[in-house]
């Protein structure tokens, strides 16, 4: 694994983009196993269609699909892949679904910049991770989110390894538990158990970049233990996070002006 900040390397090796709030990778498919993200991932088919199957007999075979968090499904993918993970902090979730012109239940379809993403993709170089949000999610608007629950998801981010209680973050908005779940449900479009995994899996991540081990990572991210990581990472994303590694993934860190 190596650490990067630029963009000047060849296409068609593994790359991890990282943002704050976003993830993104690019590179060969793995063989994932049957599993659900704690966030929206959108997922393009470089070089061919990638194929959906939900466990209710659900099947997409398409080049781009959007999943919604929390949705159980299995990837059958070949050649490059493009999975983008979203923070509904910093993109418009439904914006992004409004691109897709197959809007479906649960998993949507066909992005309408598919071909332009494809050919931006196929370009020399590493692409921009700029140009890649843009033609993904559009302009950068805020998403419409109740401000009491963006302030809890900035404190999730800026927190990842803190014992952050549901009870005690509804009483200092002065609602009820069940009624601060409720809202950051609708708000964010995955539960609050699921949003702070993703908080701390993105810590464990930037940690490992700034060559941290991974273990030490993972523990300094609020997991019980190394073990306790690794079960959560193939839990929501059908694969080890040593998997992932051991196959040379390069982390990027996207500079925050990006």
């Amino acid at each position: 694994m190596t650490v990067e900040s630029g963009t000047s390397r060849r296409v068609g090796e593994r790359t991890l983009w990282l943002w704050q709030g976003q993830a993104a990778y690019l590179g060969k498919s793995f063989q994932l196993d049957t599993h659900s993200t704690p966030v929206q991932c959108f997922v393009l088919g470089v070089d061919a269609a990638v194929t959906v199957r939900t466990p209710d007999g659900g099947r997409w075979q398409r080049r781009s699909v959007l999943i919604p968090a929390r949705t159980t499904h299995k990837l059958e993918s070949s050649g490059r892949v493009l999975f983008y993970y979203l923070d509904p902090r910093s993109v418009a979730a439904a914006h992004l679904r409004a691109a897709m012109s197959e809007p479906a239940t649960p998993v949507a379809a066909k992005h309408r910049d598919e071909q332009t993403l494809i050919a931006h993709l196929n370009q020399s170089g590493l692409p921009d991770p700029r140009e890649l949000r843009r033609i993904i999610v559009g302009d950068e608007a805020r998403a419409a989110i109740d401000e009491r629950i963006r302030a809890v998801l900035n404190t999730i981010v800026d927190q990842p390894a803190g014992r952050l209680a549901a009870a005690d973050l509804a009483a200092d908005l002065g609602i009820s538990t069940s009624r601060f779940l409720h809202l950051f449900s609708a708000n964010t479009g995955t539960s609050f158990r699921r949003y702070r995994l993703w908080a701390r899996l993105l810590s464990v991540a930037g940690a490992v970049a700034d060559g941290v081990d991974l273990t030490r990572a993972a523990v300094d991210a609020g997991f019980a233990s190394a073990s306790h990581f690794s079960d959560t990472f193939r839990t929501l994303f059908g694969l080890t996070a040593t998997e992932v590694l051991a196959n040379g993934t390069d982390i990027v860190i996207v500079p925050a002006q990006t």
